[in-house]
């Protein structure tokens, strides 16, 4: 995939009057209107967005984008990255964290190498690597326009073949230390946050760590903005590729993939956020076949949801990564889609069916 063929991408018009519908139909179950708040709007977004009336929620795969960030050089990581391979390891071996919440949610956990820093293959991770990481973008650009590109269409071809399996959702994670440093760097870059303001302290920073980080943030966020483009698409392409990590653009190659095949995609995190946001920005409209997730620890994650106008569902003060809090949202929604699928109608109840407000 080039340039060209990414921003002229087709995505699948977004279903608003099948959305419209679902709704009226929630009003005929036998329960108070709007009973289930968020969650009935979710249920019709996934039918509008699947182009069904009756959505499904059968088949789930939770997708970890794994790649190392030349970045932890400047010593913004608790951890070396060596830790990414592990971590990649335990989830080949179904021992990982995602890979018990996926289990119990129903979920197909698949993490992909797209750029560990290792030559040999992890056995359960799927190989699609692009680079052994990425480089420290203090010094020079992350990666080449035309490996961004390439993380991009691997995320992208990844849903499609998800999409001929008949998959019905998918969730989006990440494994890779220092990505939250190119995910705040980002982050303040597209959204017009400062570095100050956004910064946390990842995987659990000392004071000097994060102060340390903070620099590092503040510097490439300074050189960024020092850029200028005419056209936003390019401009968000080569802020990627300067400041971004191989599993961010692989995670906006998913979100793009979703909204040319019709499957929603569910935000997890910070990295995943930042994600969706330069998803959206390479190609509008995007953003209608997004779920968010939660709000997430890292402040950045809900200044990100803000951006394309998403409201978390959940809370609890998360931070761990790999699709962890995406897999949460999933149970939740499949008890919905059961009372709409399987729910009493008033007309079965002898119960007045309750009227909206004009």
């Amino acid at each position: 995939m080039d340039q060209k063929e990414l921003f002229t991408l087709k995505i699948k018009p977004y279903d608003a009057v099948l959305e419209e519908k679902i709704g009226g139909n929630w009003d005929t179950i036998a329960k108070p209107i709007d009973g289930l708040g968020d969650f009935e709007d979710a249920i019709a977004k996934i039918g509008a967005m699947q182009g069904k009336e009756q959505p499904g929620l059968d088949r789930i795969v939770n997708l970890v984008f794994c790649a190392d960030n030349g970045i932890v050089e400047e010593g913004v990581t608790q951890t070396g990255q060596e830790v990414t391979k592990t971590v990649a390891g335990m989830l080949g071996k179904r021992a990982g964290t995602s890979s018990i919440l996926a289990e119990y949610a129903g979920v197909i956990n698949k993490p992909v190498d797209v750029g560990i820093a290792c030559e040999e293959e992890t056995e359960g991770v799927i190989n699609r690597k692009i680079a052994y990481g990425t480089r420290n973008f203090l010094k020079e650009p992350a990666m080449t326009k035309e490996e961004a590109l390439l993380a991009i269409e691997t995320g992208l071809s990844l849903v499609k073949e998800e999409a001929k399996l008949g998959t019905d959702l998918i969730t989006t994670g990440e494994m890779g230390i220092g990505n939250t440093t190119t995910a705040t760097t980002l982050l303040c870059l597209f959204c017009k946050a400062k570095p100050e303001e956004v910064t946390g302290r990842g995987a659990g920073l000392s004071d000097e760590g994060f102060h340390k980080k903070l620099e590092v943030i503040e510097k490439a966020v300074l050189a960024g903005r020092s850029q200028h483009f005419t056209d936003e698409r390019e401009r968000a392409l080569n802020l990627l590729a300067r400041f971004g990590g191989l599993d961010i653009a692989a995670l906006a190659g998913t979100f793009i993939g979703g909204a040319v095949c019709g499957i929603p995609v569910i935000i997890d995190g910070l990295i995943s956020a930042t994600a969706a946001v330069i998803a959206e920005a390479l190609v509008p409209g995007t953003k209608a076949y997004m779920l968010p997730s939660h709000a997430g620890r890292e402040r950045g994650c809900r200044i990100a949801l803000d951006q394309i106008g998403l409201k978390p569902f959940l809370l609890g003060d998360m931070a761990l990564g790999e699709g962890t809090g995406a897999l949460m949202l999933v149970p939740l929604l499949k008890m919905t889609l059961a009372l709409y699928k399987k729910g009493l109608r008033f007309t079965d109840t002898g119960i007045d069916s309750y009227r909206r407000n004009p």
